[in-house]
């Protein structure tokens, strides 16, 4: 193994610390950069990022390496939030953790830790790179931790960015991360796992979204056109939500496809046209079942999209691979055909598609169909 001067995004969780000690067990060069990606509010409860990196320092101060603080907000507000609302707005649903992956840690971090002399960088996420001799590609897999797998977040790294890329805890499970962090002496060994994106924190999210999306309430419809309620702004739901409806009490005449009168009220649909928020009944009603979509914005670890063929997607992160046909309408958008019908297909979130266990890419949903 030839030893590397390895720069790694130190979080001031438990897994970037390990990442960084493993590297240095293994007599790399290990230098620690703490990102500092949000700042509006950066003192308030929610967002924690001065804590973190009171945390990424001590840890650093543990393994013996040098830590430096990286301001990269600006460029985060630019080229993550600012799309993240324009999303919203436009009734869709993002994932702004895999666009930060793609436009700020594998890009303004690489970038800035290659001015610093690196040769690889690495960061604490549960996923693998592998260099396939017969192809010269580099591929990305999932983690060895199927509870833990990160890779539906990376999709989007393309090759430049994988070959300058390592994840050191890929190959562990999450119990044996923490094992290390205890037996080493880290400072952060037993901290729980961060939830969310920092700018948002552990605050309720309608709460966060009011500040930059304006409120346009209208009317919540059943399937038989039947006005139930009265919704706060189409940007504030999301397909399959349960939750902050304001229904629970409404009851149904007879039976309706997908459950009884006392069955839980889903947003199904958004009509952003007539601002109409369309519910159902039933978590298997077929409004919430898709046996196809479409998505554009793809990007594609290979540099080229895969044959048409079989293989597995995923429509979200914590759902398990399903089966599935491609179908490649242009090198930057696709279709899915599912096997079995797909729960609350979201526009917004990703189609993330596998083979086995490399991860091929993916794309931006921008439609499923459902029953009529």
């Amino acid at each position: 193994m030839t030893l590397q001067r390895v720069v790694v995004g130190l979080s001031g969780g438990v897994d970037s610390a390990v990442t960084a000690h493993l590297l240095k067990q293994q007599g790399h060069e290990v230098v620690g950069i703490f990102m500092k990606n949000w700042e509006d509010d950066d003192d308030s409860e929610y967002c924690a990022s001065n804590i973190d990196f009171v945390d990424a320092a001590a840890v650093a101060d543990v393994l013996g390496i040098e830590i430096e603080h990286v301001n990269f907000a600006s460029d985060y507000k630019d080229r993550v939030f600012a799309e993240f609302v324009r999303e919203y707005q436009a009734g869709r649903t993002p994932n702004p953790d895999i666009l930060c992956n793609a436009e700020i840690k594998f890009k303004s971090f690489l970038d800035h830790a290659m001015r610093l002399g690196a040769e690889k960088i690495a960061t604490g996420h549960y996923a693998r790179v592998r260099l396939n001799s017969a192809t010269g590609l580099h591929e990305l897999l999932k983690g060895l931790d199927e509870s833990k797998d990160q890779s539906y977040f990376l999709h989007r790294l393309n090759q430049a960015q994988l070959s300058k890329t390592l994840f050191p805890i890929g190959e562990l499970h999450k119990t044996e991360v923490r094992r290390i962090a205890q037996d080493i002496g880290l400072p952060n060994a037993k901290k729980k796992d961060s939830t969310g994106i920092c700018f948002i924190g552990e605050r309720p999210f309608r709460e966060f979204l009011n500040r930059y999306i304006a409120k346009e309430p209208g009317p919540i419809k059943d399937p038989t056109g039947r006005t139930i309620g009265r919704h706060q702004g189409l940007s504030f739901y999301t397909l399959g939500q349960r939750q902050g409806l304001g229904i629970g009490g409404i009851k149904v005449k007879g039976a309706q496809r997908g459950g009884g009168e006392h069955t839980p009220w889903f947003v199904a649909r958004k009509d952003m046209v007539n601002n109409i928020l369309w519910v159902v009944q039933g978590h298997d009603h077929p409004w919430l079942l898709s046996p196809q979509l479409q998505a554009d914005d793809a990007s594609w670890c290979a540099g080229v999209p895969p044959e048409p063929g079989t293989y597995a997607a995923k429509t979200r992160y914590r759902q398990s691979d399903a089966a599935c046909s491609l179908n490649v309408t242009s090198n930057s958008a696709f279709a899915l055909d599912f096997a079995e019908a797909q729960w609350a297909v979201t526009p917004g979130q990703s189609a993330v598609l596998y083979d086995g266990e490399v991860c091929l890419g993916g794309g931006v949903i921008s439609s499923a169909s459902a029953a009529p």
